[in-house]
C-alpha cells in the first residue's frame, strides 16, 4: 500500500547505531537487547536527561554496557536540561536511580570527555550514510546535533524515534507522551528538520499506540529466566510483597527482574495492571532491523504553547495542512513476535555472560 513500509526481520544485515536514551527501565531493556545482537555495532550511547538526570543516565548506561559485556562502547553526556523548559524527571515510574529496584554494579568506565552532540556530529560526518540514530529519550541532544549539523538527515542512514501519541491517549497528560512532554521544543525542531525530505529519509516513529502493545507480563520474566538457564523459576507475581528482591542465579536476569518488579508495581498503581509497557525495546528492535512493522507517512505537529496541550503530537495523514510529510509513523507491529525475540535474545545473552558474583536477596 502507498505510504506504508514493512521491515524484513528475517534479513538481519549489519546495523551501526548511535543510541540516545534517558535510562529508564524500558531504555535499560532496549540497551541490553541491543548488546545481544551480533549484527549491531553500538557506535556510541549518549545520555539525555529525562527519566532521571543526565549524570545518572550516563552511570546507568556505563553499568549496563559493562554488565552486558560491552565496556568498549563510548558513553557521553550532552544537554543537562530541555531546550527551553525546566527538567521534570519520573522517579515514581522508574525509581530514584531510573532502574527500579535494581542495584547495578558501580561502573569501571568513565563518561567520554567529548560532548555527546560533538561526538554524534563527528561520527555522522566521518561515516556518511552508515549510521542509524535510535532515539528513546526526549529529543534534546538530537535537536542540538541538528543545530550543529543541519545535514544530519542526509548524513545518517536512518532515524528511529520512540515518542508521541497520535489520536491515542497520552501517558503523561491526557494527550501527551512522556518524551515529547519533557522537551516539546526539541521534538518540534527535529520534525521540522525532516520536512519535505524523501520518504526513505524520514524518521520512523514508534508512538504509544504501538509501543503500549508491547506489554510485558510476569510470564515473560519467567520465560526469560528459563531461557537464561536459571536454576530456579523466576516468579514476579502480583500477590508478592512490593519491593521483594530477586534471587535469580543469573546476574543479568536478577537485575532485569528487579527493574521489572518496580515497573509492574507502577503500572498496577496507575491503571493498566500488573504489566509493563516496554516502549523502548520495540524502538530498539526497529533500529536493529529485527522487528516487523508497517508505517504511514504523516506531517507531525508538536504543540509547544497551549498550557494543557504541551507536548501533544498531532499527525496529518491526509495532507489536509498542505505541508510535506516529516515522519513515518508505525501503524502495525506484532507483540507476539516481539516477545519471542526478546526472550530468546536476552536469555541467550544472559546465558553467555561470565558468572559474576552479585547481590543475592
Amino acid at each position: 500500500m502507498s505510504g506504508e513500509h514493512a521491515a524484513a526481520a528475517a534479513r538481519r544485515g549489519s546495523v551501526s547505531l548511535l543510541v540516545d536514551c534517558d535510562t529508564g527501565i524500558d531504555d535499560a531493556l532496549a540497551l541490553a537487547y541491543l548488546c545481544s545482537q551480533p549484527q549491531v555495532e553500538l557506535v556510541a550511547v549518549s545520555s539525555t536527561p529525562g527519566n532521571v538526570g543526565a549524570e545518572q543516565v550516563a552511570r546507568n548506561n556505563l553499568a549496563l554496557l559493562e554488565l552486558c559485556g560491552r565496556p568498549d562502547v563510548p558513553v557521553a553526556i550532552g544537554a543537562r536540561a530541555p531546550l527551553r523548559i525546566p527538567l521534570v524527571t519520573t522517579p515514581e515510574t522508574h525509581g530514584p536511580q531510573g532502574v527500579g529496584y535494581a542495584e547495578l554494579p558501580e561502573p569501571h568506565g568513565k563518561v567520554h570527555d567529548v560532548d555527546a552532540v560533538e561526538l554524534w556530529v563527528e561520527a555522522a560526518r566521518s561515516r556518511p550514510g552508515e549510521l542509524t540514530a535510535l532515539l528513546t529519550a526526549p529529543l534534546t541532544n538530537f535537536a542540538l546535533a541538528l543545530r550543529a549539523e543541519p545535514r544530519l538527515p542526509e548524513l545518517l542512514r536512518g532515524v528511529v524515534i520512540m515518542g508521541g501519541s497520535y489520536y491515542y491517549q497520552g501517558n503523561t497528560t491526557p494527550t501527551a507522551e512522556w518524551n515529547t512532554h519533557v522537551d516539546p521544543h526539541a521534538a518540534a525542531e527535529v520534525f521540522a528538520a525532516f520536512s519535505g525530505l524523501p520518504e526513505d529519509r524520514l524518521p520512523v516513529v514508534c508512538a504509544l499506540e504501538t509501543t503500549e502493545r508491547i506489554e510485558l507480563t510476569p510470564g515473560h520474566v519467567a520465560a526469560l529466566a528459563s531461557e537464561a538457564g536459571c536454576t530456579e523459576p523466576e516468579l514476579v507475581l502480583p500477590e508478592q510483597p512490593e519491593g521483594r528482591r530477586s534471587t535469580a542465579s543469573n546476574e543479568l536476569v536478577r537485575h532485569i527482574s528487579d527493574m521489572l518488579r518496580f515497573y509492574f508495581e507502577f503500572h498496577r498503581r496507575y491503571g493498566p495492571g500488573y504489566v509493563a509497557h516496554i516502549h523502548d525495546y520495540f524502538a530498539a528492535s526497529v533500529g536493529a532491523g529485527t522487528a516487523r512493522y508497517r508505517t504511514r507517512m504523516a506531517t507531525v505537529h508538536v504543540e509547544t504553547a497551549a498550557p494543557r496541550l504541551i507536548g501533544t503530537t498531532v499527525a496529518d495523514f491526509r495532507g489536509l495542512w498542505g505541508e510535506p510529510p516529516n515522519a513515518r509513523i508505525v501503524s502495525e507491529n506484532d507483540p507476539g513476535e516481539a516477545f519471542a525475540e526478546l526472550v530468546s535474545a536476552l536469555g541467550g545473552l544472559a546465558r553467555r555472560l561470565p558468572d559474576t558474583p552479585g547481590r543475592q536477596g
